[in-house]
């Protein structure tokens, strides 16, 4: 049981820093790839949960809804058809 609690979060470290190598530079959010792989490595495990929380890409399934770009009347379409 004492081993176990010292390898999981090494093994947790290392799978980490291979995600996040393997993971595609323009997909990792918040911060560039070099600096997420220099905070798993330094901090550990909380920066292993922080590349897990807010670098690590979205899920497909996961988007942001799709935002509508206000236009002003002079530049909206359909505005100008109705005149």
């Amino acid at each position: 049981m004492r081993y176990l609690l010292i390898l999981l979060p090494i093994i947790f470290t290392v799978y980490t820093i291979v995600d996040c190598a393997k993971t595609d530079a323009s997909e990792i959010r918040n911060l560039p790839k070099w600096a997420w792989l220099v905070l798993i490595i330094v901090i550990g495990t909380i920066g292993t949960i922080a590349y897990w929380v807010a670098g690590r890409p979205r899920r497909p399934g996961i988007n942001p809804p799709p935002t509508r770009r206000i236009l002003p009347p002079d530049d909206d379409p359909d505005f100008l058809r109705n005149i």
